[in-house]
């Protein structure tokens, strides 16, 4: 029971719930002075483009079946994609003033949480092995090109305790484990769309059946 207790706990930490915060957190950071406002227009694109791709994949999957069975893939790990997003750019932000090797070690420290986050999905049988690993793989490339591109701009130097309350926040203000609707508002909206009474789950994708058809 605490074994399960503590995957949910590590789970929630990539949750829309946190992570939608955070987000709107690093872009208000970013965008808080008018020499890094280009960095904060980069990181959106990043966000964005890892975001739109992980709701694309649901959407396809919930509302046609689009998925590979072979592979029990019904879509990217939104937990894991958004958390191995935000968190090293997060915990970047929060060293920002600090020498370069500290910058590093906290990006580094924010993809190992996120994988962590990953095996916390496989562990409490939410997602696949193919879903967890694409996931991170998409999240990894967003971040990383993100960062990597920090190399020749200027970035903020941001006081670390600021930056930290500012982080810790939605957790002071959203109870610990709040899980956000995202995965079933997809869902409902996928099935309504595709004409279907619900939408498809995993155990449709591999026994070959789909969801009757709404009446008009």
């Amino acid at each position: 029971m605490n074994a399960f207790l503590n995957w949910h706990a590590l789970t929630w930490l990539g949750d829309s719930s946190l992570m939608i915060p955070m987000a709107v957190a690093i872009t208000a950071w970013l965008g808080w002075a008018r020499r890094t406002r280009p960095v904060m227009w980069l990181w959106l694109l990043c966000l964005g483009a890892a975001g739109a791709v992980v709701v694309a994949g649901k959407f396809a999957f919930m509302g046609w079946g689009v998925g590979i069975a072979a592979l029990d893939f019904t879509g990217f790990s939104g937990h894991t994609t958004m958390s191995t997003t935000l968190w090293p750019v997060a915990l970047w932000l929060a060293v920002s003033s600090f020498a370069h090797r500290w910058r590093v070690a906290a990006a580094c420290a924010g993809w190992a949480l996120g994988a962590a986050i990953g095996y916390s999905r496989l562990a409490l049988d939410a997602h696949s092995v193919s879903e967890v690993v694409s996931g991170f793989l998409l999240g990894l490339a967003a971040s990383g090109f993100f960062l990597w591109r920090q190399r020749s701009k200027p970035h903020p130097t941001l006081r670390l305790l600021p930056v930290l309350l500012t982080l810790a926040l939605p957790a002071l203000v959203i109870p610990p484990g709040t899980r956000a609707p995202t995965h079933e508002l997809i869902g409902r909206i996928a099935a309504w769309t595709a004409g279907n009474e619900r939408p498809f789950v995993r155990a449709d994708l591999h026994a070959g059946t789909r969801p009757a058809r709404r009446a008009e």
